[in-house]
């Protein structure tokens, strides 16, 4: 069942933001990658060309992308590029990742040296942008023989996650303000203020990925990804899954959200296989059953999937990173950023 509906869903899916490349698109891209390497059934790489051929011109052009919109969350994608090139020999898919690594060349940095999230959002370090940007830039690095980008890499990762880690929760913060200018950074810490489930996701889904790329160079990272991995084990709910603050089952109105319990499904899983964590017993099973239900009208739908959060003004509101915010956020059904971790988490569970 679990494959027809992604095949369905890939099937009908429409471009998230009208065609141009984006990091939603690369979620389902990144879950059509893995479901082929993972199975070998060429429907999976027809779907991943289809969708993403259509965004990649002749000449390595990226459909609506600007370099200097210095935006992390559209490298992500990248990572197709590299296994369509892989897979194809194609050189435009090269030229396309090239100008991908290009933009990281050149975007603004921390004073500690690690990539801002976004031009709009300067001296701020996101969860978000560790798995947007340096899982990509390291395959890159690799595939060009380019070791101190990889080197590079793997430093911001450390530094990243020294300025977000809360050490006495065993968890990570949203974001981080360098400059502690934001209204939402705590004056000390230079912390947002909640643990919003997803943004860890993005964290834990970046760490098992990078831990898959380096090998041993992956060792000073490895107790910080253990520690991780562990507690969100300890985190787990009653009923299999995780939270939307996560560390908040006493908030009224929390709720179990399934974009993120399909992150850590599959961060579990690839950590499992790395030898990082046990095995965990019976959480694939649990996420399918819980995150895809049947929909009215017939076929399934993936649920509970929070649409959109983050910290700051957006579409003239403030976002100010409490945990009661996150809850304001809308859920919807069958949202990119849930569905791509899915078929992840689905690849590596062997559906």
């Amino acid at each position: 069942m679990l494959a027809d509906y992604i095949d369905d869903y890939v099937t009908r899916y429409q471009p998230y933001k009208g065609g141009n490349w984006c990091y939603e698109d690369g979620c389902i891209y990144r879950g059509l990658e893995l479901l082929h390497i993972e199975t070998g059934d060429p429907r999976w790489l027809d779907h991943l060309h289809r969708l993403a051929d259509a965004q990649i011109g002749d000449d390595g052009s990226l459909a609506g992308y600007n370099l200097s919109d210095y935006n992390i969350d559209n490298v992500l994608p990248g990572r197709a590029l590299l296994y369509l090139q892989q897979q194809t020999g194609e050189p435009r898919y090269m030229t396309a990742a090239d100008l991908l690594a290009r933009q990281l060349q050149t975007h603004p940095r921390t004073q500690s040296g690690v990539y801002w999230h976004k031009l709009r959002y300067p001296w701020q370090i996101w969860l978000d942008g560790i798995y947007m940007g340096q899982p990509f830039r390291i395959a890159h690095a690799q595939a060009k023989g380019q070791p101190e980008d990889v080197a590079d890499s793997l430093r911001q990762i450390d530094i990243a996650l020294k300025a977000l880690l809360d050490a006495e929760a065993g968890l990570y913060r949203h974001a981080f303000d360098e400059a502690r200018e934001q209204p939402w950074a705590d004056k000390k810490t230079g912390q947002s203020p909640a643990f919003w489930a997803r943004a860890i996701g993005w964290l834990a889904m970046a760490l098992v990925d990078v831990a898959d790329l380096v090998g041993d160079d992956f060792a000073p990272l490895k107790g910080r990804t253990v520690d991780l991995l562990n507690r969100l084990q300890a985190l787990r709910q009653p009923d299999g899954l995780w939270l939307q603050v996560i560390d908040r089952p006493d908030l009224t109105g929390n709720y179990q959200e399934m974009s993120t319990s399909a992150m850590f499904a599959y961060a579990l899983l690839r950590g499992a296989r790395l030898g990082l964590v046990d095995q965990p017993s019976g959480l694939a099973e649990t996420l399918f059953a819980q995150a895809v239900k049947p929909k009215s009208g017939g076929g399934h739908e993936m649920v509970e999937i929070c649409e959109v959060a983050g910290l700051g003004m957006f579409e003239n509101r403030y976002r100010d990173g409490s945990a009661e915010y996150y809850l304001t956020e809308r859920r919807v059904a069958d949202d990119a950023k849930g569905v791509g971790p899915l078929m992840m988490a689905a690849a590596l569970a062997g559906v």
